[in-house]
């Protein structure tokens, strides 16, 4: 448990206590319905605290991310929103993709080329591509190392895109390095 973690553990009991202490204030008179209240807010915070701390594990069974089998294949079940999702490393920082077969090249939103180290105000935007939102500015870049779970590349062409999007695009100039690329099933499988 980190200091911030304990640091919030610290305020909610006595944001617990300040609650629970007023409410036996005001109800002195009814002390058994008061401790079967009580009773029913406790379990109730020890519910809530239950659910935060599980978060990722229930995450994952209610929306599953890619998964590498034993020969090297990587599985992409569909999501419930009907895209496949995949998050790749580039230069060792994680960023979510959306996998878009209608994209040419893999492109950025200007928040990841961020993250990634990448000073996006110096980039030459002399690329154009034509998009659902209109036609967009482009930046064409190299990013040192692209991994997708245990397949790892260097140098790889990508485009940044100087206009709002909301996620990362996984276009074909990435698919294509791949020697198997299918949808069956509502589940996207690559293999080299």
């Amino acid at each position: 448990m980190t200091g911030d973690d304990t640091a919030r553990l610290i305020y909610l009991v006595l944001l617990g206590a300040v609650i629970g202490g007023s409410f036996l204030m005001q109800s002195r008179g009814q002390m058994s319905k008061t401790a079967q209240q009580a009773a029913i807010w406790g379990l109730i915070f020890i519910g809530v605290i239950a659910a935060v701390g599980l978060w990722d594990d229930i995450s994952n069974d209610v929306s599953p991310r890619q998964s590498l089998t034993q020969d090297g294949t990587i599985l992409v079940p569909q999501s419930s929103d009907g895209h496949y999702y995949l998050t790749l490393r580039l230069n060792d920082v994680p960023v979510d993709f959306v996998v878009d077969t209608g994209a040419t090249d893999m492109v950025l939103t200007q928040a990841d080329a961020e993250r990634i180290g990448i000073d996006t105000e110096n980039l030459s935007y002399f690329g154009r591509a034509r998009t659902a939102n209109g036609l967009v500015e482009t930046a064409q870049i190299r990013v040192d190392q692209v991994q997708l779970e245990n397949i790892s590349d260097q140098s790889v062409s990508t485009s940044v895109n100087r206009g709002d999007m909301d996620m990362s695009l996984l276009g074909m100039t990435y698919l294509n390095r791949f020697n198997t690329l299918s949808f069956s099933n509502g589940q996207l499988t690559l293999s080299r």
